[in-house]
């Protein structure tokens, strides 16, 4: 008899753990749950903070509507299934504004080129319009089934064509390529073999939208740096003379990358004597 009182006394205290053990097993994962819930929708928030933050500091837009343009684009489809023409919308909604004769292209020579425009209001980039500064640095993409924009997970340029980050800078240089005019700069890396890559944005996008009718003369400044192993006699320039539109006149000249640096540090040197 008190065997058998012992083995159910036994039983009981096992079910009572079991119990014990499956209850604090739910409460970690709602724990978890809850904290993870809160750490994506904290990402989010500070994305759509960056995203706004940014625009307010241009006059003449409402950031909410370049905000709701800006999702439409990408919210709840796969980030490899975003073209560059979801994106039409939100161009529409912060229109680039042609700025005659100041307008920079760049291709491999960022740093160098916004190492002299931040110091130097001669010319004017992509990543110096409302929405090329808005996203330069960021990455984002959403998910099929949901609202939200996501910051990691998000495939990279070269993981998938038609990928949110890769569409959206397409789409706006292309646009920016639209109301280029007058005399328009472009800084091409002389520490490459191919300055004039065709694979580049600069050369697959924006280029053949240069038009004659609003684009007199591209001057390519070719960045000179210790390890050069290019310059203006480079044979791909000579595709970038075929590619340009009859009519627009074409002029490089070798610039070293330390003249640069010192025309961005020395306001009283004109920007027209920098090259």
């Amino acid at each position: 008899m008190e065997h058998e009182q012992s083995r159910r006394l036994g039983k009981r205290r096992r079910k009572r753990c079991v119990i014990l053990i499956v209850i604090v097993v739910l409460i970690v994962i709602v724990i978890i749950a809850v904290v993870l819930g809160l750490t994506l929708r904290q990402n989010r928030s500070e994305f759509e903070s960056t995203f706004l933050s940014r625009c307010e500091k241009f006059n003449q837009y409402d950031c909410k509507k370049v905000w709701g343009a800006f999702q439409q684009a990408y919210v709840n489809k796969d980030p490899c299934k975003v073209p560059v023409e979801a994106y039409d919308p939100l161009i529409a909604a912060a229109l680039f504004k042609p700025q005659c004769n100041r307008m920079m292209f760049w291709s491999k020579t960022k740093d160098v080129v916004h190492g002299f425009t931040e110091k130097r209001d001669c010319f004017v980039t992509l990543e110096d319009t409302l929405l090329g500064s808005v996203l330069d640095g960021l990455t984002w993409c959403g998910k099929e089934g949901s609202k939200d924009t996501f910051t990691n997970g998000c495939p990279g340029w070269s993981d998938c064509e038609n990928n949110t980050v890769r569409s959206f800078w397409i789409r706006a240089s292309a646009a920016f390529a639209d109301v280029a005019c007058g005399d328009v700069t472009a800084m091409l890396n002389g520490s490459i073999n191919t300055p004039f890559n065709p694979t580049s944005i600069f050369a697959s996008v924006e280029v053949p939208r240069f038009i004659a009718s609003r684009v007199k003369n591209l001057n390519v400044v070719m960045v000179i740096q210790k390890n050069n192993i290019s310059n203006c006699t480079d044979p791909s320039l000579k595709n970038l003379t075929q590619t340009l539109d009859t009519g627009i006149t074409f002029s490089c000249k070798d610039v070293s990358e330390s003249r640069i640096q010192e025309c961005g540090a020395k306001p009283e040197i004109a920007c027209g004597a920098c090259w």
